[in-house]
């Protein structure tokens, strides 16, 4: 019997970024969200869209999610973000108290590693293309902990964790099982694996299942690949539907993340797509610009024109403004929907307003593009190819690789 999953993430991007990793092995993997969301299939991914939450209204949305999603046959993979954003150790906090009551026990495995884009753990230490996660851009502009050491993170939450050193990551299978299982059964309730490369993360899925009952893990898409490769064979995933129109496709930025905006400037220099800058101050004065952006946005969409939106941001922006800027762009947009053919999205909360705006309730998930960046169809009121990023992923040509695949199937019709 195939492996029967749920990922519960805190924002859109991560949902779909763990999810992709079961689909391209050819399970059949959703996304989901809202107070309707969830789903049957081996892999149901639930976006909790707690990243902007204080740590006890996350770890409350949480714990709701958990208690009517998480079914007895299912494994759980705990979606933090690599880099310690929202409120991964209230959350993780939460998931433990859920599981000891509906399982009676509860010990979670975490490795937030993604060596695919740079980020690692060493002496349980989060770093960032070798430096520390301190120093990263990222976390100069966000972060919620005093420092991003994973023993101290989960400490804030009252959470007893162990640090797992490469030295036993990297012995034997069997030294690795034995320290997991003397650790489930000690006085810590997580242990914190170190991670340096693809092959640790595996190493730590092969001697982590088949997982009992209270057993979860923790972590971002690295550890999702490595879960899905050691899980075994997957059911099948149903046939893709024909993805073709003549419509163009229409990208939006809305990520403050350095990566994304070079993109845009790259996008620009090449011409390949119509660009629509959008001040944050025009948004917030309310909808009487909306029309004639929309109707800028949708007469190049429906010539068949690939289409480029992006949130203009200057000097310091105010990050509280974030959900309430992704939520009027959505509705500025939203009319222009007939003549979208497919549509990109970088940034969590400008992907999940987005998708809100148009009708759409889930994402069930094709094909990987590359680390982070997931091509997918949207189920609801549309059915459109889709593409998630988050913000900090990819290089500056990620965007363009993106648009020219979203070209490839809308005009010729598969994924």
């Amino acid at each position: 019997m195939a492996t029967r999953w749920l990922v519960l993430a805190d924002d859109l991007t991560g949902a779909a970024d763990c999810a992709i990793a079961f689909a391209q092995r050819g399970a059949g993997a959703v996304v989901s969200w809202g107070q309707d969301g969830g789903g049957t299939g081996p892999v149901v991914s639930y976006d909790a869209d707690s990243r902007g939450l204080t740590a006890p209204a996350a770890a409350d949305r949480h714990r709701q999610a958990l208690l009517r999603l998480l079914g007895p046959d299912r494994i759980l993979l705990k979606k933090i973000d690599s880099t310690l954003r929202g409120q991964p150790a209230a959350e993780t906090a939460a998931t433990l108290e859920v599981l000891t009551q509906v399982r009676g026990r509860a010990f979670g495995i975490l490795a937030p590693a993604f060596p695919a884009t740079g980020r690692t753990t060493t002496n349980g230490h989060v770093m960032v293309n070798g430096r520390p996660l301190e120093e990263a851009e990222v976390w100069r502009r966000d972060h919620s902990y005093a420092s991003a050491g994973l023993v101290a993170v989960m400490a804030e939450a009252g959470v007893a964790a162990a640090v797992v050193p490469l030295a036993v990551i990297r012995g034997s299978g069997a030294l690795l099982r034995d320290t997991l299982m003397d650790l489930a059964s000690g006085p810590a309730s997580v242990a914190v694996c170190d991670a340096e490369t693809e092959d640790d993360l595996r190493r730590i899925a092969r001697a982590s299942l088949p997982a009992s009952p209270g057993t979860f893990f923790i972590g971002s898409a690295g550890l999702a690949h490595a879960l899905a490769a050691e899980a075994g064979d997957p059911a099948q995933a149903d046939p893709v539907p024909p993805l073709a129109s003549a419509n163009g496709t229409l990208m939006v930025v809305g990520s403050l993340a350095a990566a994304s905006r070079a993109g845009v400037r790259r996008l620009i220099a090449a011409g390949a797509m119509h660009f629509v800058p959008v001040e944050p101050d025009a948004l917030l004065a309310g909808p009487d610009g909306d029309a004639a952006l929309c109707q800028q946005v949708q007469s190049q969409l429906a010539a068949g024109q690939d289409v480029l939106v992006e949130l203009q941001m200057h000097g310091e922006p105010d990050l509280s403004l974030g959900p309430q800027l992704a939520r009027r762009l959505a509705e500025a947009l939203t009319p222009a929907l007939p003549s979208v053919g497919a549509l990109a999205a970088t940034g969590g909360e400008t992907a999940s307003a987005l998708l809100a705006a148009f009708g759409v309730r889930g994402i069930r998930l094709l094909e990987e593009l590359e680390p982070g960046v997931a091509l997918g169809l949207t189920l609801g009121g549309v059915s459109l190819p889709l593409v998630t990023k988050a913000g900090a992923f990819g290089d500056e040509d990620c965007l363009g690789r993106i648009a020219a695949r979203l070209r490839a199937v809308r005009l010729g019709g598969g994924a």
